[in-house]
């Protein structure tokens, strides 16, 4: 096993180079108003920007791409969980839903959250896709439309199965699935000389992982693109029924307004913050929004985990976060039925652990110390395709920043007991010696049986129910029915001309999968679009 104390990595940031000549703001030091104009205004540099903002540059067109967070790259991801969570993160890795039911992780940093993931890429299930057009009448967007845009985006970020024998703590996932006869597969991975270091979530110091940060944002300021970071996007400017910019606060190192404000000029803006904050850009502009959708039906994967312990090592915090998957129960219900899930693997630092494991004093304790033994396993419910579960509300805050108000009702905390009963029933087939769900009043249990007769005991009920999410997806809906949806099927807004949202924000439902592949494919496709338009 690495020591990982021992490493040295010696690796050329890109973003330390100044032959690259690359046109960058950094918006804590801009103390004067000013004014940019553009022929393309991106908002956010995550999945959806980053891929926009080169396919629009790379066809000749003037592009800024705005960024919240800070620019941070590979000479600063030191393989530390607090510098992390804090740099990284929005609000610290500390956001959460109104009720604080669920834990949401999202990237706030230039790059967005494809800089933090864990580099799992899944196409869009066909089911899902189908379920778009029946129900929402999204157009184009079928598997067989939309394969090639997925595998454009494959080639581009180096998305492959992984190639190397999962770690300790994946091969749980194979052995038990394996020993109950369900289904287990390798998962596609977007890096490229991959260390295997197995610290993803903290930002990769070699650049091995494909994020935006290293692969389509260079790209576009290779191609002229300027890049705004530590600058919150505040509002959009419109005038009649079109949008012509946006304003932008240059924020300080404590993520505070400096006082100015940069005037950005375009005749086309795309917001690409993401499911929560798109909508709440659109909701802080007030921008035209007739039937009252925008920020409605934003979706999570709500996220439940099980604990084992066992006798070998397993060592959850090295090598490749996510490398086995399991989708025995993604549809086995069909799609609108009860809750489906994915089953996967998480790493386990230290601080995350203590997190989700919870406890105080000697618990608390005593699960730390079991860490080297531990395998963590998640499975993650689709929502969104069932009428008794419509997900979440984006809000605003008084000061503007978003909240989502997502209620954990019975629909989301029956697939979720199921979801735990699944999980510890894989992991003592692995081998387990004894395992927990994520839940307040569970202790370990050290059979099946016993495991199978705790559950059916426990109170499922928000709060003392541990979920999270790292996904989010929806607050502005893509299709062709007014009434329900906000957004064209080509990301063109309904009530604003040159306003397109190209980010995970225009899925109907949830995915059921890991969405980065989802949001590449569909940016690539809907971006070239819209330059084929704006250059003919």
């Amino acid at each position: 096993m690495q020591d990982l104390t021992t490493l040295t990595i010696n690796v050329k940031d890109p973003w330390k180079d100044p032959a690259n000549g690359w046109d960058v703001l950094d918006g804590r030091t801009i103390t004067d108003n000013r004014t940019l104009e553009a022929d393309v205004i991106i908002v956010g540099t995550g999945a959806g920007g980053g891929v926009s903002a080169e396919i629009l540059s790379q066809r000749g067109l003037k592009v800024i791409l705005v960024e919240a967070g800070k620019l941070k790259s590979s000479d600063d991801f030191k393989l530390d969980e607090g510098a992390a969570y804090r740099d990284l993160y929005q609000e610290g890795a500390l956001r959460a839903t109104k009720d604080a039911g669920m834990t949401v992780l999202q990237g706030r940093t230039v790059g967005g959250t494809t800089v933090v993931n864990w580099t799992s890429c899944f196409r869009t299930p066909h089911e899902t896709l189908q379920y778009w057009h029946d129900e929402f009448g999204v157009q184009g967007l079928s598997r067989a439309q939309m394969d090639p845009w997925f595998q454009q985006m494959e080639t581009r970020l180096k998305v492959e199965k992984w190639a190397m024998p999962p770690n300790a703590n994946n091969d749980v996932m194979k052995r038990g699935c394996d020993n109950k006869g369900w289904h287990s597969a390798l998962i596609p991975r977007n890096v490229s000389g991959c260390w295997n270091i197995g610290y993803c979530g903290m930002g990769c110091p070699t650049n091995a992982k494909q994020s935006m940060l290293v692969t389509t944002i260079p790209g576009a300021l290779d191609h002229g693109s300027t890049l705004i970071h530590s600058a919150q996007a505040d509002t959009l400017i419109i005038e009649g029924d079109s949008v012509t910019g946006v304003r932008v606060r240059p924020l300080n190192d404590d993520k505070v307004p400096t006082g100015a404000t940069v005037t950005l000029k375009a005749k086309t803006v795309i917001a690409a913050g993401g499911g929560i904050q798109s909508p709440a850009l659109l909701m802080r502009s007030e921008a035209p929004d007739p039937n009252g959708l925008v920020g409605k039906r934003t979706f999570l994967h709500p996220t439940s985990f099980a604990f084992g312990i066992y006798d070998k090592e397993i060592a959850p915090y090295y090598g490749a976060p996510q490398s086995m998957y399991s989708d025995e129960f993604t549809f086995k219900h069909g799609v609108d039925g009860p809750a489906g899930y994915k089953m996967e693997m998480m790493p386990m630092h230290p601080g995350l652990s203590g997190a989700l494991m919870g406890g105080f004093g000697e618990r608390a304790r005593d699960e730390i110390e079991r860490l080297p033994n531990l395998a963590a396993s998640i499975a993650m419910i689709r929502d969104g395709f069932h009428d008794d579960n419509q997900g979440g509300t984006v809000e605003l805050r008084d000061n503007g920043e978003p909240l989502l108000d997502y209620p954990v009702n019975e629909y989301l905390l029956d697939g979720t007991k199921r979801a735990h009963l699944t999980m510890l029933e894989m992991q003592f087939a692995a081998g387990a010696k004894e395992v927990r769900p994520s839940h307040a009043d569970a202790g370990y249990y050290k059979s099946w049986k016993a495991a199978r007769d705790g559950v059916a005991q426990l109170d499922y009920a928000p709060a003392i129910t541990g979920l999270g999410s790292a996904h989010v997806m929806g607050g502005l809906t893509m299709g062709a029915d007014e009434s329900r949806c906000t957004v064209n099927s080509d990301s063109s807004y309904k009530h604003l001309n040159g306003l397109y949202i190209i980010d995970g924000s225009v899925f109907p439902t949830s995915i059921g999968a890991n969405p980065q592949l989802s949001i590449y494919g569909l940016s690539a496709r809907n971006a070239s679009a819209l330059a084929d338009k704006l250059k003919a």
